[in-house]
């Protein structure tokens, strides 16, 4: 299927591992000209000689901390015109809210639902005046299947997806959308970094708890990268233009709601 996104301008955040990083890979080799975002300058070179590798484009690389204002506009002022925005990023390490005091719930605000609201103002005036747009926030299952030791995570990621919602049906008529990709169990350096976060909390070893959450999925595997890229790069598809405000699962039928 031709997406539509051969010399397309793409920021991708969070591209330095994981998802962010097969997202910006699977982009390129679609054609898009690829800007990417992470505070990690080795790790977002590692990403770029990757994507030259596997697609034959060339990469930018921009080292920021979205939570900053001025490292927000260093992005924009290194892709100033990007037909898309994936807003995509690290959350908080699990825990118990009663532990959680201000300054924590700030920070998770700040982190998963301030700097990729703002990185989405710095971005669509343009692409509504282009007349065209693709938005995709990388979120989590936590925004319709809540988990207790996740609530930094469950409020703002929700947050970011309610104003999402109101916001893509102002765009939409000016073929701007705002889609939202809810990751579940995916093998990833995140995943593995809350296995082992759920391991300290509970005592249990990171093995068997890794194992016990793939035999409860229904596929009975974790994730792959690449499928949360491709879910990704239909969004970010022209053929996509008749889709916005939606949420869509990728956590192999884990959900076991009907809407």
């Amino acid at each position: 299927m031709d997406l539509g996104l051969e010399g397309r301008r793409a920021i991708v955040c969070g591209a330095s591992r994981g998802m962010g990083r097969a997202i910006a890979v699977t982009l390129a080799a679609e054609g898009a000209a690829v800007t990417l975002v992470a505070r990690d300058p080795a790790a977002l070179e590692d990403t770029v000689s990757l994507v030259r590798a596997q697609t034959g484009r060339d990469a930018v690389a921009v080292a920021a901390d979205l939570t900053r204002d001025e490292d927000r506009r260093r992005i924009f002022a290194a892709c100033p015109q990007p037909d898309i925005l994936v807003n995509n990023g690290g959350g908080m390490p699990p825990g118990d809210f009663r532990d959680w005091d201000r300054a924590h719930w700030i920070a998770g605000v700040d982190m998963m639902m301030l700097a990729p609201i703002d990185m989405i103002r710095l971005a669509v005036d343009g692409m509504t005046e282009r007349g065209f747009g693709r938005i995709v926030n990388i979120v989590s299952r936590s925004v319709k299947n809540p988990q207790a030791e996740m609530a930094l995570s469950n409020a703002a990621r929700s947050g970011l997806v309610a104003f999402s919602s109101g916001l893509a049906r102002q765009l939409v008529a000016r073929n701007v959308t705002i889609n939202n990709v809810l990751p579940g169990i995916i093998d990833s350096a995140a995943q593995h970094a809350h296995v082992h976060d759920l391991s300290r909390m509970t005592g249990r070893s990171y093995d068997s708890i890794w194992a016990e959450r793939a035999a409860a999925n229904p596929a009975k595997r974790f994730g792959d990268v690449e499928e949360i890229a491709a879910a990704v790069a239909f969004f970010c598809s022209y053929k996509a233009g008749f889709i916005t405000a939606q949420s869509l699962l990728v956590d192999g039928g884990d959900y076991r709601g009907l809407f």
